[in-house]
């Protein structure tokens, strides 16, 4: 919606209630006219509900409004005698608008010093339950709020099952854009599976100041620009969201607006320089380990490798033993002899499974193996005197990959060569041609609001010829940290400052196995209650939350006996 629909939108609001409300206005001694004017009238409200003039603030503050405007039509109906159970839910179910037959068609009187304590124990809780909804809503859409990281792509900078606290704050809360939506949730209703949200109307894009800006470096959450999907996992036609109920990814920022970005050898160069990762990143790339003996499972495990394939020969088996181990495996293939490959993520088969199937496995141990390895695993295994090398693999430059940006045959990149590439700033002007095009299309015509045209050498930006353009809004380049096993920029492309949604401060639990459900969680103790971000290892203050946890349960006990017993 533009500036002139929302100004329509708000003048249809305000007669709607006017007309609803006026002659409610006179009976509690106020001029119809205070029912007629924007805002003012809405102060009036508060002092004819005997409620706080501060609430006018929460009126106008995106998704809390629409926590509140059932509140205050109820407490309206109720300052004029209307208390029953029957009339409370009339009002919440008719959008308000049972308020327009207790304007004309009943004879009310204004109760002047009504009770604001609700009368039952349920009322009590009805009301306490909704100020907690609203207080929650608030600092989860504008302060703090809670996230999973769900996938590998940081591994093991950010681990699969760590739960996470995202500041909104300190880049600057963006103000929901989509006005009508559940609060607590993202873009599904859990449950029904279905979107938690109207399209219509949206409000345009502000951001409210924040103490610092996004910096190279930074871990970011951010709504995936590239983002169709409904449900993930699940095969069905693409849907349009808006920007603010895009999915959630969370990467590292290595590109800032105005930078030229380069990827050589699957390493980020920014402006002719290769980037340097702060200590607490733990990048890891794709090796081949080689060794005569063979290189086992238990040699990766125990140095922490997660991210490998294990090859197991079985016997033919029954659909019964398939049933109680498909959901181990990953393919299946027929080999020689009659026999079956079963193939498997780094866990395997867990032996209790193999013991109670009766299965007769054997896990092939081949002389080389591939897996995602941070440095100091590279160390490891290089010291280890059963490994004969372990080589890093790196694709060749001007081998195109597949799904790489910008999808087009005049850039043949790869995850591990790209560019250079210029991340846009706002205010910059590039030039356009059909060279430069499929870099910036995507800007200007998804994210900038644009139409674009193309007739021989020719390019229209919104029907007028162009051949350069300047960028609306800054810019960013998002990477995972586990670089070979990560959708990232190097997929999608550049992610809009509109999009950003905050950064990781805190992590308040994090659990290994976290996909194989909560009954096989596993506390990784050491990551809990560590900070994100900082210098050094992250130093875990579960153990000082505990200490002040008990002191003040102890303290309380003292301080209850003492006034007990003066």
């Amino acid at each position: 919606m533009n500036a002139t629909q929302w100004l329509l939108f708000i003048l249809i609001v305000q007669i709607i209630h006017f007309l609803g409300t006026w002659k409610l206005y006179v009976k509690a001694g106020r001029k119809p006219w205070e029912a007629a004017v924007p805002v003012y009238n809405a102060i009036v409200l508060m002092q004819i509900i005997n409620r706080p003039k501060w609430w006018v603030v929460l009126l106008f503050i995106p998704i809390i409004n629409l926590l509140m405007f059932p509140i205050l039509w109820i407490e309206t109906i109720r300052s004029f005698g209307r208390n029953s159970l029957l009339e409370t839910w009339l009002v919440i179910l008719t959008l308000g608008f049972y308020i327009y037959y207790v304007n004309y068609a009943l004879d009310v009187n204004y109760v002047e010093n009504r009770s604001l304590h609700p009368a039952t124990a349920m009322g009590e809780w009805v009301s306490s339950i909704a100020f907690a909804v609203i207080a929650a809503t608030l600092v989860h859409t504008y302060f703090i709020q809670p996230y999973v990281i769900p996938t590998p792509s940081l591994e093991r900078t950010l681990r699969v099952g760590d739960l996470l606290f995202v500041s909104k704050f300190h880049y600057g809360a963006r103000t929901p854009m989509t006005t009508i939506a559940a609060p607590m949730v993202h873009d599904t209703l859990p449950v029904l599976g279905v979107k938690s949200y109207l399209k219509k109307p949206q409000l345009p894009y502000f951001r409210l100041p924040g103490f610092t800006k996004v910096d190279r470096n930074d871990i970011v959450v951010f709504s995936w620009p590239a983002d169709t999907v409904r449900q993930f996992f699940k095969r069905e036609k693409g849907v349009d969201k808006p920007i603010d109920k895009k999915s959630n990814y969370v990467k590292r920022c290595v590109g800032l607006p105005g930078d030229s970005l380069a990827v050589i050898d699957g390493y980020v160069h920014i402006n002719g320089k290769q980037l340097v990762l702060p200590d607490r990143a733990k990048p890891q790339y794709d090796y081949t380990i080689y060794s005569n003996k063979g290189v086992s499972s238990r040699l990766l495990q125990e140095i922490g490798v997660m991210d490998f394939q294990r090859k197991y020969i079985s016997n033919p088996i029954n659909q019964a033993q398939f049933d109680a181990i498909k959901k181990y495996l990953i393919g299946t293939e027929r080999v020689d002899g009659g026999k079956i490959a079963l193939y498997t993520k780094a866990k395997g088969i867990p032996i209790n499974v193999i013991r109670s199937q009766r299965l007769g496995l054997t896990e092939e141990t081949p002389r080389a193996r591939i897996g995602a390895l941070t440095d100091e695993m590279v160390e490891q295994l290089r010291k280890d005197a059963s490994i004969d090398s372990v080589v890093r693999d790196v694709e060749k430059k001007g081998v195109p990959g597949v799904n790489i940006f910008p999808q087009s045959p005049d850039y043949p990149w790869n995850y591990d060569q790209m560019g250079p590439i210029y991340i846009p700033e706002k205010g910059a002007t590039v030039a356009l041609n059909l060279k430069t095009l499929p870099l910036y299309k995507k800007i200007i015509r998804d994210y900038e609001g644009n139409t674009i045209g193309v007739t021989g050498n020719q390019i229209k930006i919104n029907d007028k010829v162009a051949d350069t353009y300047t960028f609306k809004q800054d810019y960013y380049w998002m990477m995972g940290d586990n670089r070979d096993h990560s959708e990232d920029s190097r997929a999608w492309g550049y992610v809009p400052e509109n999009h950003i949604v905050g950064t990781p401060i805190f992590i308040w639990l994090s659990v290994d196995n976290f996909n194989d459900g909560i009954l096989n969680w596993r506390p990784r103790w050491d990551r809990i209650f560590t900070t994100v971000n900082g210098e050094g290892e992250p130093v875990s203050y579960f153990k000082y939350f505990l200490i002040a946890l008990i002191a003040y349960f102890v303290g309380s006990w003292f301080w209850k006996k003492k006034k007990s017993n003066p």
